[in-house]
């Protein structure tokens, strides 16, 4: 299934968007200590996938903490993220309160672990997009012959994960919500790669499977 781009790009990346305390054993540990619990360690499941850097890795393990305890997330990082993120305004959009509302309802979610075919697609599809400038799904000859997913995310100006993952998340100005709807939906498997981008100076993909 093709799925609609993310068209909004946030083009400063917030890199004081948290302050991650040393030996902290989650990226989320800043929004509630609760992240801390040893039972979100399990979360990490692309720490030894040695083909991807820190935050695509960190992508994972933050899509893997939302997936398991989708209620919490909302209640801590979602809430606090507006202020956060200098970005005050979300709290009246429409997305904003819906993704508040689907994850205070929402059960958890298998984990995603990482896969090195979802990744190859995913890295060739933002090196060439970042040299180009482009937005969108659709693929080179030489991309298209590794292309590797059932549902694929793309996301413009950021290069931190958390700001990746709520940009997804959010999803605004997106009617449809498909970004959303892919990082909450069924899949077991995935393959991130952030890329610098010519117009938007960061793009990641995000290739999910089942």
């Amino acid at each position: 299934m093709l799925l609609l781009t993310r068209f909004l790009p946030f083009v400063w990346c917030l890199s004081f968007l948290y302050d991650a305390k040393p030996g902290a054993s989650s990226p989320l540990a800043p929004f509630s200590k609760e992240w801390n619990d040893s039972r979100y360690l399990k979360c990490n499941t692309a720490a030894s996938a040695s083909y991807m850097n820190a935050k695509e890795k960190e992508v994972i393990y933050i899509l893997n903490l939302l997936r398991s305890n989708p209620k919490l997330f909302a209640n801590t990082v979602v809430q606090k993220y507006p202020d956060r993120s200098a970005q005050n305004y979300l709290r009246k959009t429409r997305e904003y309160k819906s993704l508040l509302k689907t994850l205070q309802n929402m059960e958890p979610l298998p984990l995603l672990y990482p896969d090195q075919a979802g990744y190859t697609s995913a890295q060739c599809h933002a090196n060439w997009s970042g040299k180009r400038g482009y937005v969108g799904h659709d693929r080179n000859q030489s991309c298209k012959s590794k292309k590797f997913f059932d549902g694929e995310c793309c996301d413009y100006g950021h290069n931190e994960a958390l700001e990746v993952v709520v940009s997804l998340l959010i999803d605004e100005r997106v009617p449809s919500l498909m970004h959303r709807k892919i990082c909450l939906g069924l899949y077991n498997k995935i393959g991130v790669s952030i890329q610098p981008h010519k117009t938007y100076r960061y793009n990641a993909v995000l290739d999910f499977l089942y």
